[in-house]
């Protein structure tokens, strides 16, 4: 009688603690990913011209 309740109980534990199986979701999100980059990009070119060069750009202006 004592080894079927002993056995008993040793199912029933069993039983419950199946239950507690832990579970783990990954799920993908309803909504898109949005990222929003403000970027501001300023740059400045120097040009060294030869001193002949700068002359021609001076005296013939309609070059381009």
């Amino acid at each position: 009688m004592k080894l079927q309740l002993a056995g008993l109980c040793v199912v029933l534990c069993a039983v419950m603690l199946s239950g507690c199986v832990p579970r783990i979701e990954l799920a993908a999100p309803k909504e898109p990913i949005t990222i929003n980059m403000n970027v501001k990009i300023e740059h400045e070119i120097h040009i060294k011209v030869d001193k002949d060069v700068e002359d021609l750009l001076k005296n013939q202006s309609d070059l381009f």
